[in-house]
């Protein structure tokens, strides 16, 4: 499911996250947390920007199973929630995710 939310990126979005790690875990420290973005937004990138790990987006399985009643509603969460961690990585904040209906 979460490649193919990520296969349905347009291709210049999905380009610049070549160096994202996408991790499916069983659950986080918050059992209400859907996924998390770990990394330097690209926005927040300078010149010296180097020599770090990748940046990681984690799903959390058990949170978004727990919230949902059937597969369709699964797949239709995962997308949202990868979507939405994607967009952290382009420096888009939760304020304005929440402006575009993506939270």
């Amino acid at each position: 499911m979460v490649e193919h939310a990520v296969a349905s990126l347009p291709s210049e979005f999905a380009r610049l996250m070549g160096n994202v790690g996408l991790v499916v875990d069983h659950y986080g420290d918050d059992e209400d947390l859907l996924g998390r973005y770990e990394g330097v937004p690209l926005t927040e990138r300078l010149s010296d920007y180097g020599a770090v790990m990748p940046d990681r987006i984690t799903l959390f399985r058990r949170s978004i199973c727990a919230m949902c009643e059937t597969e369709d509603e699964v797949v239709a969460e995962v997308r949202i929630t990868v979507v939405h961690e994607i967009a952290h990585h382009f420096g888009i904040d939760d304020e304005r995710l929440h402006q575009l209906g993506w939270d």
